[in-house]
């Protein structure tokens, strides 16, 4: 890309100046919704994730590491009693939010909005006082500014993310300017100091993403460090320090150290002069989970499920074949030894062959549940050795329509000699087949129930639904008696 005009407003300028109209109001209705529904997932995510009680979980060490180093007691965690210093409880939610990899994702940017930016604009908004409606504005403009920057990697050519061409978490990196762009909000940043928390967070950033592929805990403290760097660009900005005008587009910027020449301006700033037209919103465009897996593994999911539907006996699987995208495949076909035995639950959930077998087995909640990725179910002798017979190939159909839908087929010979197929265009979730807001009420109250009692499930609900016209952010994350919030 040649170098930007000299004398054009810098883009910190132009995502500063949206946040501030943001902040200003009135979001279009269909943004407002979608918001509150944004917060709900989050925070049911975060709820089902406290059941994840080994001391060696992500979330519990960086609990364990929080209390250490103590702090002003500013911001709530969800489960616990303890209250942090606003970047530590931002640190500690957002590594709840993505413990499940049940976190939404936008198409085509291929990353994760709402798992560092609601957790940064809750512990914000918490320590400034702030009321429901400044937490809507904050989570729309964060999540907006995230999806676009990861807008700006996609290229056309590969068909991909350049981050994760190169090997860097989309999710984390530009989470953090998100994080930030809330925070710096809630914080009561005017559109200069915003500019500035945007410029140092670009400096903050960072994760790699090959944990996807062999294994490790640290991706899924990604979005807690993104929230946590967020909220703390803000709170530098707001003590004085600065960011460099050309943070994201010059020479040595955000956009060129992570993307080199391929990135695209035009993504990350078209329409934000018309933003009180729902259309111009990309947060719109970003999709829910049904299930708690790699978003990549969901279309296999989805024909699995079609087949099982149909009357397929999974016993009776000779050989069975997942088609996907070349992108997908190295994420969740590679290395195969890997991906057919997977080591852990958390690894488990970005295997192809593992999916599949689970679902071809029938899964819990919408398809597969938490309860599939659990240890029982990741050692089964039974679903394992259905995985060894599912092998994952490259389809050049998948191809053409990646990554602006997740898509799949799965062919199975059977013993008999017959051959089953099913495609999906769309995974469940995805533009072509959305959820619909009864699923997510079920998704959540499935995902609330594990930890909680039936009455703080519905009551959780309706505080977070109450939202627009809240005072307050009390209340708005659960706390769990001793000893189950104990734990850490």
């Amino acid at each position: 890309m040649a170098d930007p005009d000299p004398a054009a407003t810098p883009l910190v300028r132009l995502l500063a100046r949206f946040a501030d109209d943001t902040r200003r109001g009135p979001l279009p209705e269909a943004v407002t919704d979608d918001v509150v529904g944004r917060v709900l997932d989050t925070v049911g995510n975060c709820v089902a994730a406290l059941e994840l009680d080994h001391p060696d979980e992500p979330h519990l060490a960086v609990l364990r590491a929080s209390r250490r180093a103590g702090g002003a007691p500013e911001a709530s965690v969800p489960g616990f009693a303890d209250r942090f210093p606003a970047d530590r409880a931002a640190l500690v939610t957002g590594t709840l939010a993505h413990a499940l990899d049940f976190d939404d994702t936008h198409l085509p940017s291929v990353l994760h909005p709402s798992a560092s930016v609601v957790p940064a604009a809750l512990a914000a908004g918490e320590a400034a006082g702030a009321r429901g409606a400044d937490l809507i504005a904050a989570v729309a403009a964060g999540d907006e500014v995230c999806v676009r920057l990861g807008l700006a990697s996609y290229d056309p050519v590969l068909r991909n993310s350049v981050f994760f061409e190169k090997g860097f978490h989309a999710t984390s990196i530009c989470g953090t300017v998100g994080a930030a762009v809330a925070a710096g909000i809630l914080y009561g940043l005017d559109s200069d100091r915003l500019a500035h928390a945007i410029g140092i967070a670009c400096s903050m950033g960072s994760g790699v993403i090959e944990a996807n592929r062999t294994g490790g805990t640290v991706k899924r403290i990604h979005c807690g460090w993104a929230a946590h760097a967020g909220v703390t660009a803000a709170q530098l900005a707001a003590e004085g320090v600065t960011g460099p005008p050309t943070a994201l587009e010059g020479r040595f910027g955000f956009l060129r150290a992570f993307l080199d020449d391929a990135w695209d301006a035009t993504a990350l700033a078209a329409g934000l002069d018309r933003m009180d037209e729902p259309a111009a919103w990309e947060l719109l465009r970003t999709v829910y989970k049904p299930y708690p897996s790699n978003h990549f593994t969901h279309p296999g999911i989805d024909c699995a499920l079609a087949l099982r539907s149909r009357g397929l006996d999974p016993d009776e699987v000779e050989r069975a074949e997942l088609g996907v995208a070349a992108a997908p495949l190295r994420t969740i076909g590679e290395p195969r030894d890997q991906k057919v035995r997977p080591t852990t639950p958390y690894h488990a959930k970005f295997s192809g062959p593992y999916t599949v077998a689970s679902a071809l087995l029938g899964g819990g909640g919408l398809g597969l549940h938490l309860d599939d990725f659990a240890p029982a179910a990741f050692t089964d002798p039974r679903r394992l050795a259905l995985a060894e017979r599912v092998a994952v190939v490259a389809d050049p159909q998948c191809d053409e329509e990646f990554p602006l839908a997740f898509s799949a087929v799965l062919r199975v010979r059977c013993r008999d000699g017959s051959v089953l197929e099913h495609r999906v265009r769309s995974s469940r979730g995805g533009p072509g087949s959305p959820l619909s807001l009864d699923d997510l009420e079920t998704k959540y109250r499935l995902n609330a129930a594990r930890v909680l009692p039936d009455d703080e499930v519905t009551a959780l609900a309706a505080r977070i639904r109450s939202l627009p016209s809240r005072g307050d952010l009390v209340d708005l994350l659960p706390r769990i008696p001793e000893p189950a919030a104990g734990k850490g």
